[in-house]
C-alpha cells in the first residue's frame, strides 16, 4: 500500500493502477495536555501531547519522535470503545486526518483506505462505486482501525467480522518503520495486526475484501423467550444473519432476520423509520432509562410496556442501512463470546440469574452469531461462536450484574470483547485463546519495549 493519496471523489478504478494523489497536508500536534473521554464517558485521558498526522509520513514520525522521549504511544478512534484500550498518559495519536481513499479495485474486490476514515464514510463510499462490505457491526460510527483493533462484529451464519474481512494492513512500528502485512507477505504479522489491540503498531491503512453491492431483507418480530431458544438452531441455520435482543424482567424478545434479496427495494417510509428507529428507540427510550435510574422500582414496568413497543415489520434496503441504525442514548457494556453450542444453557442461565436477583435492568440483552475465524484474539477464533452482551444505562451502578454474568460466561469459557468492560486478566486470557502464546511472542518481536503499551493491555496481555 504505496503512500498515495485519494479523495472519496476521485474516480474508482478496474484494477488498482489509476492512483490520483490528493493535494499534501499539514501536520498538526499539541504540546499541552488535552483530556479526552470515549463516547460512554466511563474512560479518560490527559496525554502528554496529542498527535493528529496527515499521513503515514507524519504518523512515522511522530512515532519515532515519542520513542526519542520515552514515550508510550496510543491511537484513538472515535472513543467507542468501554475499556481503557487507548488511554494513554504519553502520546495520544488522533487520526481524523488519516482518512484518504488509497484505492478503489473493482476488479480485485479490494479497497484501501487510511485508518481514521470513519465506517459510514467508507460504506458510502463503496455504495456508490456499487460494493459493500460483507458483514457489519451494528453501528458505524467508528473509525476503521479502531473497529477492527478491538473485534468489532455483526451476525451472521457464515460471513465474519470487519477485521475478518480485510486482506493488509499497513502499518507503524514501534522503531518508526512502515510496513505492509499480509496472508502473503509478514503472514504472522497480518494473523495478529487484524484484530491487535494496538500492540503491536499504529495502523496508518487497511485494506478490506469488498463485493458488489446488495440488499437486505429485514424481518423483526416479535418472540417469546422459550420459543426463541427452542428454534435457536432453526433460525440460525435457515437466516443469513439473526439476532435478537431479551428484555429483562419480561419473556419477550425481539428478533431480526436478515437475508439477501433480488430487490426491488422497499426501504421503511421516512416517518415510520423516524417514529421507530429515531424517536422511540432513541428519544422515548433515553427518558424511560432516565427514569428507571431514578426510580429503579419502576423498569420491570417500563420493560413490559418497551418489549411490547417493537412491533412486526419487514423492509429491504442498501446492506448497511439494514445492519446499522442510529444509538444515541448512552450506556456502558460488557459482551461475551461462548461456544455456540452453549448458547441456549447460557442465556437460561443468564435469565434466571436476574429473575432471583433485586436488580432492575433496563436495557434488553442483545444476542449475535458468527461462524469460527483464524484471527489470534479473535473472540470466535476456532469455533462457531454465540455472543451475549448486557449493558447498563450511564450513571447506573454496576453492582453485580455485570460481575455475576461474567461469572456464568467464564463457566463456559467465555472470551470477552476487548472494547468492552470485562476484570479478565493474561493468565485467565491464555487458557481460552489457543494462539495466545504466539501473538505474545509477536509481541515481544515487534514491540520490545512496549512502545505501545498502557495498563489495559498490560492486564490483558501481561507485561
Amino acid at each position: 500500500m504505496p503512500e498515495t493519496r485519494r479523495t472519496a471523489e476521485t474516480s474508482t478504478t478496474t484494477g488498482g493502477a489509476d492512483r490520483v494523489p490528493a493535494p499534501g497536508r499539514g501536520s498538526a500536534s499539541s504540546a499541552d495536555p488535552v483530556a479526552w473521554r470515549n463516547w460512554a464517558g466511563n474512560q479518560s485521558a490527559r496525554p502528554r501531547r496529542v498527535e493528529s498526522p496527515a499521513g503515514t509520513e507524519e504518523l512515522a514520525a511522530a512515532v519515532r519522535a515519542a520513542a526519542a522521549d520515552g514515550l508510550p504511544v496510543k491511537a484513538v478512534g472515535t472513543g467507542h470503545s468501554f475499556t481503557p484500550a487507548a488511554v494513554t498518559d504519553g502520546v495520544l495519536i488522533r487520526p481524523e486526518r488519516l482518512r484518504a481513499i488509497r484505492d478503489v479495485d473493482i476488479a480485485g474486490g479490494t479497497v484501501t483506505v487510511e485508518s481514521g476514515l470513519p465506517l459510514v464514510e467508507l460504506n458510502r463510499l463503496l455504495a456508490a462505486a456499487g460494493l459493500a462490505l460483507t458483514n457489519m457491526g451494528d453501528i458505524m460510527e467508528q473509525t476503521v482501525a479502531g473497529a477492527v483493533s478491538t473485534g468489532t462484529h455483526g451476525t451472521g451464519r457464515s460471513s465474519a467480522s470487519l477485521a475478518a474481512q480485510l486482506r493488509a494492513v499497513e502499518l507503524v512500528l514501534a522503531d518508526g518503520t512502515v510496513t505492509t502485512c499480509s496472508a502473503e507477505k509478514e503472514p504472522e504479522l497480518f494473523a495478529g495486526a487484524r484484530l491487535g489491540l494496538g500492540a503491536l503498531g499504529v495502523i496508518s491503512a487497511l485494506t478490506f475484501a469488498v463485493e458488489p453491492a446488495f440488499l437486505l431483507t429485514a424481518h423483526e418480530q416479535p418472540m417469546g423467550f422459550d420459543e426463541v431458544l427452542s428454534r435457536l438452531d432453526e433460525l440460525t441455520s435457515e437466516n443469513e444473519h439473526f439476532e435478537f435482543y431479551w428484555f429483562p424482567h419480561t419473556d419477550r424478545c425481539s428478533t431480526k432476520r436478515n437475508n439477501r434479496s433480488a430487490g426491488p427495494a422497499a426501504p421503511l417510509p421516512r416517518f415510520r423509520e423516524w417514529l421507530d428507529d429515531d424517536f422511540v428507540s432513541n428519544t422515548v427510550w433515553e427518558g424511560a432509562c432516565r427514569v428507571g435510574r431514578r426510580l429503579p422500582g419502576v423498569i420491570p414496568r417500563i420493560a413490559q410496556i418497551s418489549s411490547r413497543a417493537w412491533s412486526e415489520r419487514t423492509y429491504t434496503d442498501t446492506a448497511y442501512k439494514v445492519f446499522t441504525s442510529p444509538r444515541r442514548v448512552r450506556f456502558i457494556e460488557m459482551e461475551y463470546a461462548v461456544p455456540r453450542a452453549a448458547a441456549s444453557e447460557v442465556l437460561r442461565e443468564v435469565k434466571s440469574l436476574v429473575e432471583r436477583s433485586d436488580w432492575r435492568i433496563s436495557f434488553p440483552v442483545e444476542v449475535r452469531f458468527a461462524p469460527a475465524d483464524d484471527l489470534w484474539l479473535s473472540t470466535a477464533h476456532g469455533r462457531d461462536t454465540c455472543y451475549i452482551a448486557v449493558h447498563l444505562y450511564q450513571g447506573t451502578p454496576v453492582r453485580g450484574y455485570f460481575g455475576e454474568v461474567e461469572r456464568i460466561m467464564t463457566d463456559y469459557q467465555g472470551r470477552p470483547h476487548w472494547g468492552k468492560l470485562h476484570t479478565r486478566e493474561a493468565a485467565q486470557l491464555a487458557e481460552v485463546y489457543p494462539r495466545f502464546a504466539d501473538f505474545l511472542a509477536l509481541r515481544d518481536r515487534v514491540d520490545p519495549e512496549r512502545r505501545f503499551g498502557n495498563d489495559y493491555l498490560r492486564r490483558v496481555l501481561g507485561a
